[in-house]
């Protein structure tokens, strides 16, 4: 079955981007960003958008990782989690479909107390049943319920997006 792609690699790579430019924007005058991928797809994302950042701005960005188990997702662990109260903190996934996975990554961050949390994620599904609000969106779309997206990551590039 042929993949009915929404985003192709190009496409992805210029939103990723567009992204990292929205996120200076709106953090002119601080000094950290932290980036937090949410595990394997979302990390991916965090990585390139912490690439742009780095060519185009100079400011201090860290890099984590979060472990998020679906069945249980209260459950997330985060290595190396060092926050202070004047870090910006932007949580990074590739799809939101109801922002219930957001959600839950956040909790381990909100004993640091950090100055900003934002959200970023390269497609967002108009399905959210969570109280979630995504900052920085690469595409947005109405899809049925039944339809998947997918984004596509091979050896850490991002091929594209697809319904699946």
């Amino acid at each position: 079955m042929e993949k009915k792609y929404i985003l192709s690699q190009a496409a992805a790579m210029m939103k990723l981007r567009r992204m990292a430019y929205e996120i200076m924007e709106n953090n002119i005058g601080q000094h950290k960003i932290i980036l937090a991928g949410i595990v394997d797809n979302g990390f991916t994302i965090a990585q390139h958008i912490k690439q742009y950042l780095k060519d185009d701005f100079s400011l201090e960005i860290d890099l984590l990782e979060i472990k998020i188990n679906k069945n249980n997702p209260i459950d997330c662990i985060v290595e190396h989690a060092e926050l202070a109260k004047d870090h910006v903190l932007i949580i990074v996934d590739d799809v939101v479909n109801s922002g219930k996975t957001l959600l839950y990554a956040l909790t381990p961050f909100l004993q640091h107390s950090p100055l900003k949390i934002q959200t970023l994620t390269l497609v967002e599904r108009s399905y959210k049943t969570f109280p979630v609000h995504i900052d920085y969106v690469g595409v947005s779309l109405s899809t049925t319920f039944k339809d998947h997206i997918q984004v596509n990551v091979e050896n850490g590039l991002i091929m594209g997006a697809y319904l699946d």
